[in-house]
């Protein structure tokens, strides 16, 4: 079933090649097919030509640190706050915020 998903995502993109949301989508499911390279590869176009796509900034940051490429997490992570700030996105911004927080070790609970 996940095959099939992929393949016609894929048709659809051969239709639409400049759609964020079809590469957005892409990417998640090469995630959960566990292959990164082709995940990380949509991703980084995403960010690349479709800059103001808030949510590939999360989920490249994420993917980032799981590939123990922290700097580059925590580059995104900025990258994606700026963009969410100037989409008026609040939602993104504090998420993004948060995972940057951590990222860069600031998650500390209160005493």
């Amino acid at each position: 079933m996940q095959r099939n998903r992929l393949q016609k995502l894929l048709e659809f993109l051969e239709s639409e090649p400049d759609d964020p949301f079809l590469k957005y989508a892409l990417a998640t499911e090469y995630l959960r097919l566990n292959e990164t390279g082709q995940a990380l590869a949509y991703y980084e176009d995403l960010v690349n030509k479709h800059h103001d796509y808030v949510g590939t900034y999360y989920h490249l940051g994420k993917l980032y640190e799981a590939l123990n490429r922290k700097d580059d997490a925590i580059k995104t992570y900025r990258e994606g706050m700026t963009v969410a700030r100037a989409a008026h996105d609040n939602h993104a911004y504090a998420e993004l915020q948060s995972v940057y927080n951590a990222a860069m070790g600031l998650d500390y609970e209160d005493d």
